[in-house]
């Protein structure tokens, strides 16, 4: 038994988490999910409808700062996505016992390819998008996050758990500004995944982040994921990534 702590990223809820979470409890570990800062308390509709004063120029390091001491001694952190990004930095700051990074957007150093570039486009093209959250519409979730789902499914997590996410965070990833980790400072092993299907962190980004990860003494794993989405954990086969994941853990003794 193991405490586990998701840490999700952009876009989504805590209830994004709710398959997984429930996954890993059935195996007999204690799973934690908090949350980024302002989300705390409040439901998708509710963010949907106000978005909190300030979230959109939340940055990855307040966001670190804000998960850091909610993290227990000896956990094992999993993160998706930004939340990839967070368990990185958390690892690097001495959190954590071990860490797995599902389709981690980019530390620095990462540079995207033109399929993530053209993903992050329209977010920091906009006036003021530094200081602004960023909404996906249905048909562009469905597009860029969930496109190896059915439609039908993408809808429902839309209505359930997508919200808005802060732009200021998609300027950091793509300048570099407090993404940055140090590989010689990591003592845990870490687990980086990627996927063929995915349309925002595509698997250049997830084999570019290993590529600098493995500089550390600790252990460092990749494993390919093959034909899935950014929607890995939610998506039809979605119980095969959770298995991995938890097959990895038992590896760790």
């Amino acid at each position: 038994m193991a405490e586990i702590v998701l840490i999700h990223g952009a876009w989504v809820t805590t209830a994004s988490w709710d398959d997984l979470r429930c996954f890993l409890e059935a195996a007999g570990h204690v799973v934690h999910t908090p949350t980024w800062p302002f989300l705390a308390g409040h439901t998708a509709a509710e963010i949907n409808a106000a978005p909190p004063e300030g979230f959109g120029g939340l940055t990855v390091n307040a966001i670190a700062d804000h998960l850091q001491p909610q993290i227990p001694q000896g956990a094992i952190l999993i993160g998706h996505s930004f939340g990839g990004l967070l368990t990185q930095m958390l690892l690097d700051r001495g959190a954590g016992r071990a860490g797995i990074a599902v389709n981690p957007a980019p530390i620095g150093g990462v540079i995207p390819g033109p399929t993530s570039i053209g993903a992050i486009l329209p977010i920091v093209t906009r006036w003021n998008g530094w200081n602004r959250p960023y909404a996906f519409t249905r048909d562009r979730w469905f597009r860029r996050f969930a496109n190896a789902a059915p439609r039908a499914q993408s809808d429902a997590a839309f209505d359930s758990f997508v919200i808005p996410a802060p732009g200021r965070i998609f300027y950091q990833g793509a300048s570099w500004i407090g993404t940055g980790i140090v590989p010689a400072r990591r003592t845990q092993p870490l687990l980086i995944t990627g996927s063929d299907l995915d349309r925002l962190v595509t698997s250049h980004i997830s084999r570019s982040a290993y590529r600098i990860q493995r500089r550390s003494r600790a252990r460092t794993d990749y494993l390919d994921l093959g034909a899935r989405s950014h929607f890995l954990l939610n998506e039809p086969g979605w119980e095969q990534v959770a298995q991995a994941c938890l097959d990895w853990i038992a590896t760790l003794g």
